[in-house]
């Protein structure tokens, strides 16, 4: 079968570069799905993306569909002929349906009886047939949430499409897609090589590309970008403030990057590095430049489309752009310092939270009285989390976030100090917006711990408390963002502190707002049902996670020292085993009638294995019980896992069932002590 390699390129307009990458990957889904659908087998495939083109290159792609046999059964034998052995209508009608007489066809016999059979053999399409199928079913599934028409064309596409071609090796082949023919030219840069090219052959597509300033490859860019902007922010005595989504994004923007360096005043390094950082990397796609010691320098990287004769020029340019934005924050900065944060939790009540929830200011005031209460338990200092948890919000109504919201909280951090408020305070504002994102940064401070809960905690118990619940994907207050951030600081910070203390106070702290009264409940169930995502993330399989879900543990710190304890324990030898029994056991007490209270009358024990059974679990309970206390649990599944051989000995030799009552009820109260054991720590008959 001949292959060749194939080529698909669609030439538009600049494309949405948060976009790019996106369109990229399902344009290659689509036509690798389309090529698997038609049977034609490739070696690998390519895809590739600058701002103006979409491309997929198939290597050695088989450019026929093999012949196929294909059979086709027709009226049974009996249904075929009539009494006199004549061919009836309705075999005469499904042989000219396959181009041949009754008499020309073959006959099937199975066990269920005889058939009419046609055998055919069906011809392969080339691969030039089949493409523009191919490619409109690809384009169908590409993630365009707004297409677009232009000029008097019907076509919609994401941007105006200028060029198509496909190619298979150096024949051209004839497609049209959005009301574009294919053809051989291909567009180049923009300004370097505006005249664009014909490509005489697949193989040279890449290469002449790069003869007309056009990297084709994605990753490239990327590489080549991270590698120019590491060496020029090292010729400045500096590093550049990691961001890979920057990167990508400058990387969708161009098609020959070129890096330049450029300066700024040094005098706006008197205002807070965070705001300039967030108007040269937002605004300009910029690169900032910080020191060893993480100080802004007055330099910065920024990436250019275009080779110039005359780089000082385009520098020049960039700089006279900044000016401006980084003067605003300079103005900002100096303007919001006149007014102090505990001025401006006043203007706070003039900002919504949610209209039945009342004002930010009411937030506020809340997340104070119950950061309090949290830095009382953690043994922190109460009166500095309480100041902190009210003035949290203060720099929402300032110039500076308000312009630039990515600020929040850093710049609350840095107008408390300038305010005179204690560095304690500062950083606990900064940090109870920790975690902003997955694996971000945990607060560092126990008052920080306590204002980011006592947050997370007033948005949780608010929300769910009007009954607004996350449903589907929709989940306007980041529910679960803020869910997985309170677990995670619990957690990981190892405060030992009890959810349904934690939401008790939450909901007293609201008064009559809220109008569910299973609140508590709601959001603690919302809560544990976040820690199965996060513990899969951690490679945790979900049964055992499961095992622990249905003991409920009401503190984050002992949830997790059970889960690690039963991943730990499911990798013995005697886990299996167990947990069968544990299954069994249980099943075996759902269906009892009797009433069992785990009271075990040593004169009723009639079989060696129950006996010895009996006195192993006492001389567990006595080992095992102090140790759940302590949470020592894996110390506690590795002496439970002795009682593997007793158990399964008295399932082999025992009839639970016994015909006397009052044995039947002793050995029942036997199984419930021994399943009590293991319930201590967890539903282990959830193990598979």
């Amino acid at each position: 079968m001949q292959k060749e390699n194939l080529l698909i390129e669609l030439g538009t307009e600049e494309l949405p570069p948060k976009a790019l990458k996106s369109l990229r990957d399902s344009l290659k889904s689509g036509v690798e799905s389309g090529l698997k659908g038609a049977e034609l087998s490739f070696d690998s495939i390519e895809a590739y993306a600058t701002p103006r083109r979409l491309a997929v290159l198939v290597k050695q792609v088989e450019t026929e569909q093999q012949d196929k046999e294909v059979e086709k059964r027709g009226p049974a034998v009996n249904v075929a002929f009539d009494d006199t052995g004549k061919p009836t209508k309705a075999a005469e009608g499904w042989a000219r349906s396959n181009g041949i007489t009754v008499e020309q066809a073959d006959r099937l016999k199975t066990d269920k009886g005889e058939w009419l059979l046609h055998k055919a053999t069906v011809k392969g399409q080339t691969l030039s047939d089949l493409v523009q199928g191919i490619l409109e079913a690809a384009i169908k599934t590409l993630p365009i949430p707004k297409p677009m028409r232009w000029g008097d064309s019907t076509a919609q596409f994401i941007r105006p499409v200028h060029t198509l071609t496909v190619m298979l090796g150096s024949e051209l082949i004839e497609a049209e897609i959005l009301e574009t023919k294919s053809a051989r030219f291909i567009q180049g840069h923009r300004f370097h090589s505006p005249q664009g090219f014909e490509l005489d052959h697949v193989d040279n597509y890449l290469s002449k590309l790069l003869e007309a300033k056009v990297i084709a490859n994605f990753e490239e860019r990327i590489e080549t970008i991270q590698s120019e902007v590491s060496r020029l922010a090292s010729e400045l005595g500096g590093q550049v403030i990691q961001d890979d989504e920057l990167v990508e994004e400058v990387a969708a923007l161009v098609e020959w990057p070129v890096a330049l360096t450029a300066s700024f005043d040094q005098g706006f390094l008197a205002v807070p590095k965070e705001p300039l950082i967030v108007t040269m990397k937002d605004d300009q796609r910029y690169f900032p430049v910080e020191d060893g010691k993480g100080n802004l320098l007055p330099q910065f990287i920024f990436i250019t489309n275009i080779e110039s004769r005359d780089p000082q020029q385009i520098i020049k340019g960039n700089e006279k752009v900044v000016r401006p934005r980084l003067a605003d924050a300079q103005f900002f900065f100096e303007s919001d310092k006149k007014t102090t944060l505990e001025s401006r939790v006043a203007a706070l009540d003039s900002v919504l939270f949610q209209k039945e929830l009342g004002s930010i200011g009411d937030k506020a005031r809340r997340i104070s009285v119950l950061a309090g209460k949290i830095a009382n338990q953690l043994t922190a200092d109460v009166k500095a989390s309480e100041r902190a948890g009210l003035l949290c919000k203060a720099d929402l109504v300032s110039d500076m976030v308000s312009e630039f919201p990515e600020t929040q909280g850093v710049m609350g951090k840095h107008y408390a100090l300038n305010d005179g408020e204690s560095p304690v305070v500062a950083e606990a504002i900064e940090q109870h917006y920790w975690p902003r994102f997955s694996g971000d940064e945990l607060p560092l401070t126990k008052e920080a711990c306590a204002v980011a809960l006592a947050d997370k905690l007033d948005t949780l118990v608010g929300i769910f408390g009007i009954g607004q619940v996350p449903k589907g994907d929709r989940d306007p207050f980041a529910l679960r963002r803020a869910a997985l951030g309170l677990l995670r600081t619990l957690v990981e910070r190892e405060l030992s502190l009890d959810l349904h203390e934690l939401l008790a106070s939450s909901v007293e702290g609201f008064g009559d707002k809220l109008s569910n009264n299973t609140v508590a409940t709601d959001v603690f169930d919302f809560l544990l049902g976040r820690f199965r995502p996060w513990y899969q993330d951690q490679g945790i399989s979900v049964d055992v996670i499961q095992s622990v879900l249905a003991r409920s543990p009401s503190k984050p710190t002992d949830f997790d020292q059970r889960v690690k304890a039963v991943q730990s324990f499911k990798s013995m030898d005697s886990a299996a085993s167990l947990a069968a029994a544990n299954k069994r056991v249980g099943n075996i007490l759902a269906k009892s009638d009797e009433e069992i209270s785990g009271n075990v009358n040593e004169v009723l024990l009639q079989e060696e294995p129950e006996t010895a059974l009996y006195r192993l679990v006492k001389q567990t309970e006595d080992v095992v019980k102090p140790l759940i206390a302590d949470g020592k649990y894996s110390d506690a599944l590795t002496h439970l896992s002795e009682l593997k051989e007793p158990v399964d000995a008295f399932f082999e030799h025992v009839m639970v069932n016994a015909d006397d009552g009052k044995v039947r009820i002793n050995r029942l109260n036997l199984l419930f002590r021994l399943r009590q054991l293991f319930l201590e720590i967890a539903d282990i008959s959830l193990l598979q």
